[in-house]
């Protein structure tokens, strides 16, 4: 089980658009978390490159410790 999700100046391009731009958010174990915001901020990309849907095009994801 994972006990924290840390993501680290992630952006997130599909050609000349910037989908998630230079996103910085640490999630630690039983804390809950919504993302919100109006239809194209870039939620659903963001819970894709945590899910590891989608691959980051700059900044790092980390599991616990361990980059992925």
């Amino acid at each position: 089980m994972v006990a924290r999700v840390i993501l680290e100046q992630v952006s997130k391009r599909f050609g000349d658009v910037k989908a998630v731009d230079n996103l910085n958010l640490d999630i630690r174990d039983k804390e809950f978390v919504t993302l919100v915001g109006p239809s194209g901020c870039g939620k659903t990309t963001t819970l894709r490159l945590i899910a590891r849907k989608e691959k980051v095009s700059d900044g790092a994801i980390y599991f616990d410790d361990q980059i992925v």
